[in-house]
């Protein structure tokens, strides 16, 4: 009986301990999301080229006009343990202006402008004759904190979005068009940790920085710094997820261990010395 209350004890501390360490887990991971807040607007336009790239926000949804032929760029910012998802939707003009049906696409690029393969979704599609629009999306591999030199790995920083007509014919050159572009990522969590970190996050201006950092005493050079490192960076900072579920199921492993140790010795000492062995021997 002694041994049985002191198992169901010790599983009720483990339940608690692991409910409570699962829960705060969630609460911190939940509270570095990227969001973006209500007062803030979509861009209504986009940039021509990497340079130009309207920032957007993850959740919102930038807009713009354009005409077939054009590059259409989009920057948005991305940080270690997301996995962004882009989607675009392409608004074509009524069919009896469109002689034939052009191929659309989206490229994502990183900080490093290294196009960044899609692991699904729609990234090429080409518009029927009577079709009104067009979707396309792209999922990229989860952003990981550090990266071998050499690996193709997608990195916390800016990403590059770019949204034109892949194939064109000379009578499709020059129609209106509109397009919609939205990031969303999905928090995968400790899965994708891994051990090291950027020393900062690829984002446009980085090298400028480094060398107004170098020239301190030149004031003009140290303010377009800063502002070119302010493109692309989220609302809260950078955070870099130093926080994983990691932690919570180590210290839940740990913890779970100690109690199947104690349990364990409970059930195998034994009740003592047997009450007909005398004393003493």
């Amino acid at each position: 009986m002694r041994t049985t209350k002191l198992l169901v004890t010790a599983g009720l501390l483990g339940a608690s301990a692991l409910t409570a360490l699962l829960g705060a887990g969630t609460a911190f991971a939940g509270s570095s999301d990227s969001g973006s807040s209500g007062d803030d607007k979509a861009p209504t336009e986009a940039g021509t080229s990497f340079r130009t790239a309207q920032e957007v926000e993850q959740g919102r949804r930038a807009t713009a006009g354009a005409s077939t032929g054009d590059y259409l760029y989009w920057s948005f910012p991305a940080d270690a343990g997301q996995r962004p998802t882009v989607k675009a939707t392409v608004k074509l003009p009524d069919s009896a202006a469109r002689p034939s049906g052009a191929t659309w696409r989206i490229d994502v690029y990183d900080g490093l402008r290294r196009r960044q393969s899609c692991m699904y979704g729609t990234q090429s599609r080409a518009a029927a004759q009577d079709a009104s629009s067009v979707d396309l999306s792209c999922t990229l591999r989860t952003v990981r904190a550090w990266s071998e030199q050499w690996a193709n790995d997608p990195l916390p920083g800016t990403y590059y979005v770019r949204l034109t007509a892949a194939t064109l014919t000379p009578s499709d050159q020059g129609l209106p068009v509109s397009a919609e572009v939205e990031v969303t990522s999905k928090k995968v969590g400790g899965s994708a940790a891994v051990d090291g970190s950027l020393a900062a996050p690829l984002v446009p201006g980085a090298t400028t920085e480094e060398a107004a950092a170098d020239d301190a005493s030149d004031e003009e050079n140290g303010s377009s710094a800063s502002e070119a490192l302010a493109t692309g960076e989220p609302e809260d900072g950078w955070p870099s997820d130093w926080w994983s579920d990691r932690w919570v199921w180590t210290a839940a492993g740990g913890i779970l261990a100690a109690l199947a140790g104690i349990g364990g010795y409970a059930l195998t000492r034994g009740t003592g010395r047997p009450s007909r062995v005398p004393p003493g021997r």
